[in-house]
């Protein structure tokens, strides 16, 4: 197992150098990629939201966020219901942004996944949602044990 870590923990690193060699953003950073696609697809959401979605601790996301709304790529509003809680909206230069950074990651796994059959790739997926799942778990279970 320590092996399949190692091997995804290099393939995840070769793609966040391969992204940064494709999108002309020169402001952002590879971990602010993942930040931006989790926003896309949840404009509005709260930063607890996109802590849970990505699997970091709450300041980290606080100063990314921080980070990405000094540079114009996202905007944050206070909840109504409680001030000291933001929802996360994309901006223009975000949007901008976007579809270089879809693209890179389309031709990152169409290039990676050469040569796999279909089938292969679903299990592959499959097992790797199940394991996801089990390690939300875990953190989740230690979270509640603190």
């Amino acid at each position: 197992m320590a092996k399949f870590m190692k091997m995804l923990n290099n393939i995840s690193r070769s793609q966040a150098v391969y992204r940064r060699s494709r999108v002309s953003a020169e402001d952002l950073l590879s971990v602010h990629y993942a930040y931006l696609l989790a926003i896309s697809h949840m404009p509005g959401c709260s930063q607890e939201e996109i802590a849970q979605e990505l699997c970091v601790n709450k300041s980290t996301v606080a100063r990314s966020l921080n980070y990405l709304e000094e540079k114009g790529y996202i905007t944050r509003k206070p909840l109504p219901s409680d001030k000291r809680q933001f929802s996360v909206f994309p901006t223009e230069k975000m949007a901008a942004v976007l579809p270089e950074i879809k693209a890179a990651s389309k031709e990152w796994r169409d290039y990676v996944s050469a040569g796999i059959s279909e089938n292969e790739l679903e299990i592959f997926d499959s097992v790797l949602s199940r394991m996801q799942e089990k390690a939300r778990e875990l953190i989740r279970l230690e979270g509640e044990a603190k």
